[in-house]
């Protein structure tokens, strides 16, 4: 008969295709999965994955061996989850905040792999906006935000880094930064920079666009934007510049808006926050999930 960690290994390294990853989610050590694999077939008598330096994949064998099994270990483990999530308090519904549509992709992958592990919780998702970012948080719209760092709130607790994105500034098309493969932080002196209305901390907006260069130079402020197709549209209109992350550059293409890359700033970072007085298991079960699927990205 085979024991659980054969089977839950060979699962999961179907679904994973890396040692690595694979040890991490079933916590234990990757010699110990490499171990039990090898365990595996010597029972079943022939290899059931490929392994080479630069991938892992299944063999027919294995193939045929995961559509025989998986159905099985998904039916017991879900059993199993669902138990744990009775238990634990951690069943229901549950709403995840982001800023961004890199964060926003970001979480749907989380919701995906946490979906599988917690059947037992409906995720909904829930777009902020940088003129209220943590709002919905406090106000308890949403119970954790994936949103732009700093965060510096005294009430609300940074989780980890799970996403970072390298920065671009956004530069009307006729502007003399447009013609540049690249720019510096002390570019932000040669144009006005869009200054951010609403409840936005401003440690935060001295972050995305500081007050004065690193040579000193004085970054002007130029108008408020609420949002940031407002902000967009007034860069193709002219009428500033915008430091934005990369995932703005390929998702979005405004009329008048050229996007280029910074070469010597460091990348918009995106991290987990919740609010202090309200830690639950759901969301340690969903920053683990979080951490697990920036991994995967990498």
């Amino acid at each position: 008969m085979l024991e659980r960690l054969e089977i839950e290994s060979f699962v999961v390294l179907a679904e994973e295709l890396h040692f690595g990853r694979t040890a991490e989610r079933l916590r234990v050590s990757r010699a110990r999965i490499s171990q039990t694999i090898q365990r595996l077939e010597r029972r079943v008598g022939a290899p059931l994955f490929e392994r080479t330096s630069r991938q892992v994949r299944l063999t027919p064998l294995g193939e045929q061996l995961l559509a025989d099994v998986e159905p099985g270990y998904r039916l017991i483990s879900r059993g199993v989850r669902r138990a744990q999530a009775t238990a634990k308090g951690i069943e229901g519904s549950f709403a995840v905040g982001y800023l961004g549509g890199a964060a926003g992709e970001f979480a749907l992958a989380v919701i995906r792999r946490f979906a599988r592990r917690h059947p037992g919780i409906d995720v909904r998702i829930h777009e902020t906006q940088v003129k209220a970012m943590f709002d919905p948080l406090r106000d308890g719209e949403v119970e954790l935000l994936i949103t732009q760092l700093p965060v510096e709130e005294p009430d609300l607790v940074l989780g980890p880094v799970v996403l970072r994105v390298p920065r671009m500034l956004a530069v009307p098309a006729n502007h003399p930064l447009a013609r540049q493969d690249s720019v510096s932080v002390e570019d932000l002196a040669r144009g006005q920079v869009f200054a951010c209305t609403g409840h936005v901390p401003g440690y935060w907006q001295e972050h995305q666009a500081p007050s004065r260069t690193p040579e000193g130079r004085i970054v002007h402020r130029g108008r408020s934007a609420a949002t940031l197709p407002e902000t967009l549209a007034m860069v193709g209109a002219g009428h500033g510049i915008s430091p934005v992350g990369a995932d703005v550059a390929e998702t979005s293409a405004p009329r008048g808006v050229t996007f280029v890359p910074f070469r010597d700033t460091g990348p918009v970072e995106y991290g987990l926050v919740w609010r202090r007085s309200g830690e639950t298991e759901r969301i340690r079960a969903f920053a683990a999930a979080a951490v697990e699927q920036s991994a995967a990205d990498r």
